[in-house]
Parts: C-alpha cells; structure tokens; sequence
C-alpha cells in the first residue's frame, strides 16, 4: 500500500510542480494584455477582449497554480497554535481537515463538469461584446480542480506517511 502511496505522491507531486512552474509566468500574460489594453486605448480603437481575456488569463493563474500552492504549503493556516506543533500533530490535524478539501473540490468538480457540459450543449457565450465561448475557460477550470483533487490526495498520503513514520 505503502509504495501505491508512494507512486502516487511522486507522479501526482511532479505533475503539479511542473505545471505550477509554468503557471508562474502566466502574470506576464496577464500584464501584457492588460498593457495592450491601455496602449490601445490610448493610441488606437479601445479592443473589446482585452478586460475578458485578462479575467480568463487570471483564472487560469489561480486555478492551475493552485495544487502547486498547496503542495509547496503556501496555502493560508492558522499558525497561532499550528507553527508550535510537532510534525506528528500537524499531520494529525491536516490528514482530518483535508478530507473536508477532498469533499469541496468533489462538490466543485461536479458542479464544474456540470457547467461545462452544459457550455459545450449549448454554445454558451459570454454576455459581453467580445461574446468568447465559455467552454475553453471552464475546462481549464474543470482541470484544475481535478488537480487540486488529486493534490489534496497526495497531501493526505503524506500526512498518513508521517502518522506511520514512513518516509515517501
């Protein structure tokens, strides 16, 4: 069981890591559309896509980049009592609150591919002038979520690691 767990920690870990790497650099496609935006409202005729592509840019940003956030523990805790215990305490308590992560993400998984499969049936579009398919950017949401699910799994195996003193 141990090195099922093991296996998947590693791949799952190394997934995310890679792709949170790439995602860090997506705040350079953000400024640059956002640049583009004020240029051309200077300059030129102000784009209809620039806000909108901005905000999917953003989204992507947040969404892809989360599983790297939280396998790097860059995610918000209450660290008043949290930074004063052991390793062993700490798992204890983030293996118990991990499954609730585990049980919102299932919950937003669900409703996201419901969404989504809904944008595909009916070409749904964005209510703006630019009008963008919504679908693109909900599978990227639909995909990021699954990746923050199975981060939050190998989260979990790494604090059942710690309980039982193996290391992954």
């Amino acid at each position: 069981m141990m090195s099922f767990m093991g296996k998947y920690v590693r791949i799952v870990d190394a997934i995310n890591y890679r792709m949170g790497r790439i995602m860090m650099y997506f705040i350079f496609v953000m400024v640059a559309i956002l640049l583009w935006s004020s240029i051309s409202k200077t300059f030129f005729l102000p784009s209809l896509w620039t806000l909108e592509m901005a905000q999917f840019a953003m989204v992507a940003y947040y969404i892809l980049g989360g599983p790297y956030a939280l396998q790097k523990g860059a995610n918000v805790r209450m660290d008043l009592f949290y930074g004063t215990w052991s390793d062993k305490r700490k798992a204890q308590v983030d293996a118990i609150t991990v499954l609730f992560l585990i049980f919102y993400l299932g919950v937003m998984l669900y409703g996201a591919y419901d969404s989504t499969s809904y944008s595909f049936q009916y070409g749904e579009r964005s209510p703006t002038a630019w009008r963008p398919y919504l679908w693109p950017i909900k599978v990227v949401m639909c995909f990021g979520i699954f990746m923050m699910l199975l981060q939050s799994i190998s989260e979990l195996f790494k604090d059942i690691a710690t309980l039982k003193g193996v290391k992954l």
